[in-house]
């Protein structure tokens, strides 16, 4: 079945982040996630010169191929990991950049891609290129004190370890094979509450390692500092603490640009949250959390 992933993913906060990213005619943005194309929309919508596009998913590259149809020239999709931001985009050379650190609506929807702990699917998680590992991997072959760790860092799981022990005494008679097997297992040791599944944390942990999301974050951060002059925004959309821990940790360092030491002032003096009515309207942004900043020279 091919996906109109357009109409699968809900841009979160696309109100809110053209409002502090401003985009203007003649200037030139990076959207860090294509995704389903929503902030991208947006921005190009608002006249701008140019929007450089990238995903590492290819399912996103596919659905890319509508906007160069009617955006042409103004429109570029790059097939690669934000985190290699530096080796396309020159040093002062884009006014603005935005990240959405969040997993796409389709790409959860998808049972075979293996993110959906309600749908069963093979344990896969790997977002596209960079991914070395799938969730079967991991779990089949990685050792108890590794799954653990995995799970309590990055799924931020207070029974990671009872979870990991599970895991292993579980595959000795037969691997994991489907998201559902794992879901059921966890679900018979982490007990249920309201509106919260109790495989929600161990599934986010391993997709993060699987993907190497927290590093790929990081690196993106750190080459946005040259590719946008003095002046230039920045803005994220994070989904969980680690994400806007990361976020706000990079915002408050400085940094040598050209001959100057630059930091990044906040735009939104408070972190911007869906209204009731988005999360009614999407209940998948509920946790969503948009910062903005603007680079200038430290005084």
């Amino acid at each position: 079945m091919v996906v109109d992933i357009q109409q699968a993913h809900i841009p979160v906060l696309c109100k809110e982040m053209l409002e502090i990213l401003d985009p203007s005619p003649e200037k030139i943005y990076v959207d860090g996630t294509f995704g389903g194309g929503g902030y991208t929309k947006a921005i190009l919508e608002k006249g701008v010169a140019k929007v450089i596009a990238f995903d590492r998913d290819a399912d996103a590259i596919k659905g890319a191929e509508s906007f160069k149809q009617e955006f042409g020239d103004r429109f570029e999709i790059i097939h690669d990991c934000f985190s290699a931001l530096s080796k396309y985009i020159a040093p002062n050379s884009v006014d603005g950049i935005v990240f959405d650190f969040g997993i796409s609506s389709y790409q959860v929807d998808e049972a075979h891609r293996g993110f959906s702990f309600r749908q069963t699917g093979p344990l896969d998680m790997r977002m596209g290129v960079g991914a070395t590992y799938t969730a079967a991997d991991v779990i089949n072959t990685f050792k108890e004190r590794d799954i653990a760790e995995i799970l309590r860092v990055y799924g931020e799981e207070p029974r990671a370890k009872k979870i990991a022990q599970a895991i292993i005494s579980a595959r000795k008679n037969k691997p994991f094979e489907t998201t559902q097997e794992l879901a059921t297992l966890i679900r018979s040791i982490v007990p249920s509450q309201e509106g919260f599944d109790p495989a929600t944390l161990t599934f986010q942990g391993l997709r993060i390692f699987v993907n190497n999301e927290l590093i790929e974050i990081e690196h993106a951060l750190q080459q946005s500092n040259n590719c946008l002059p003095i002046g230039g925004r920045l803005v994220t959309v994070a989904f969980h603490a680690l994400e806007d821990r990361i976020v706000k940790n990079h915002s408050r360092v400085p940094f040598s640009y050209q001959e100057s030491v630059c930091a990044y002032t906040p735009i939104n003096r408070k972190v911007v949250t869906p209204s009731l009515e988005e999360i009614k309207r999407n209940p998948r942004s509920r946790s969503a959390k948009l910062r903005g900043f603007i680079k200038e020279i430290k005084r």
